[in-house]
């Protein structure tokens, strides 16, 4: 059976990927807004809710023009 530390080398990077997201998402949601589809309120619920999906949903559908 693997131990934990055996597979940080693998989450680590994993881990940091979705901090970048989800601040990325975050920053971008209050900067703006206008949003194709919903509000401010129930982007930043979907992103904190489901974070590694989150932010790439808001990314692709979310996202007004600026």
């Amino acid at each position: 059976m693997t131990q934990i530390s055996d597979l940080l080398p693998l989450l680590i990077p994993i881990i940091v990927l979705e901090l970048i997201l989800v601040i990325t998402a975050l920053i971008h949601i209050f900067r703006h807004k206008t949003y194709r589809f919903g509000n401010r309120v129930l982007w930043v619920v979907l992103v904190l809710c489901f974070q590694l999906i989150g932010p790439v949903v808001y990314f692709i559908f979310g996202r007004g023009d600026d």
